[in-house]
């Protein structure tokens, strides 16, 4: 959903190159987060899965990067998408601190 959020947002950016070209990088990033957690989620290996969920955190927080240098530019502004961009990375980046962690117990402690 944060996806399909962020690509009408960026529909609403004015016509100008600083704003396009910084839609652009948002919508890639949004739809890679998208994109990213669906393949984490079906990930071959616990390897594959921690480094797609790794992907995803660092496309969330450049969603935030985005979205913010939208707002400091007065280019365009969105409060609550701002809001669930800064939700989705420390999520992830919480799940990605998890991930490692349960890897570095199992490799502690293999038959529990």
């Amino acid at each position: 959903m944060f996806a399909i959020a962020v690509v009408k947002f960026c529909r609403q950016l004015p016509d100008t190159d600083e704003a396009q070209e910084e839609g652009r990088q948002l919508r890639r990033a949004a739809t890679s987060v998208r994109r990213n957690y669906r393949a984490a989620r079906r990930g071959r290996s616990r390897a594959e899965f921690e480094a797609k969920l790794g992907t995803v955190f660092e496309e969330a927080d450049e969603c935030v990067d985005c979205l913010e240098a939208l707002r400091d530019t007065r280019i365009k502004s969105d409060t609550a998408l701002i809001q669930e961009a800064r939700e989705l990375a420390s999520i992830f980046a919480k799940s990605v601190s998890t991930a490692r962690e349960n890897s570095r117990r199992k490799k502690d402690f293999p038959n529990s």
